[in-house]
């Protein structure tokens, strides 16, 4: 009667793959700069400057966010956001404190949870990300690329008294 079907749609893959976690930024490490592109990211250190996002954004508890304009297709707040958010989805945990705006097409909150600003829900968000780059290779092949590009190690020039040595050793 409740069962579920066996085999997951097409559709569902995608999300799945879409919205996982591919970088973090550890506790303890603070960046100031830009998080752009797609993939998941977590941040569990502390975070300024910009962030334009195709995938998941997740501000850990022990994360920090400052940024003009938060974008990204999913946020999920369990730390602190300074800064306007602008998503598909935002779920703001219960520790988690957000100081900005939003604007959405879904809000999810716990009990517990912070924020500070004005909630606009509109039926679709334009996130004004750059389009995905089609025709170059993805990141993991690039990576896998990179790992398996032979490091060629010159071998040691030998000095004289190298040679004068080796000479001995055969005599």
């Amino acid at each position: 009667m409740f069962k579920r079907a066996s085999s997951p749609t097409e559709n569902t893959q995608q999300v799945q793959a879409v919205e996982r976690i591919t970088s973090v930024l550890g506790p303890g490490v603070i960046w100031h700069g830009a998080i752009n592109g797609s993939g998941g990211v977590r941040i569990e250190g502390a975070f300024e400057g910009e962030i334009a996002l195709r995938g998941m954004l997740v501000v850990g508890e022990t994360g920090r966010v400052t940024c003009e304009n938060v974008r990204a297709n999913t946020v999920i707040v369990a730390g602190a956001v300074r800064g306007n958010i602008t998503t598909q989805k935002l779920e703001i945990r219960s520790t988690g404190r957000v100081w900005g705006d939003v604007v959405t097409t879904a809000f999810v909150t716990d009990e517990g949870a912070f924020l500070r600003g004005q909630i606009r829900m509109e039926e679709t968000v334009e996130l004004d990300l750059e389009p995905a780059p089609e025709s170059t290779p993805s990141e993991a092949a690039q990576a896998q690329a990179i790992a398996q590009t032979p490091i060629p190690i010159p071998a040691p020039e030998l000095t004289n008294n190298s040679k004068n040595a080796r000479k001995k050793k055969t005599a």
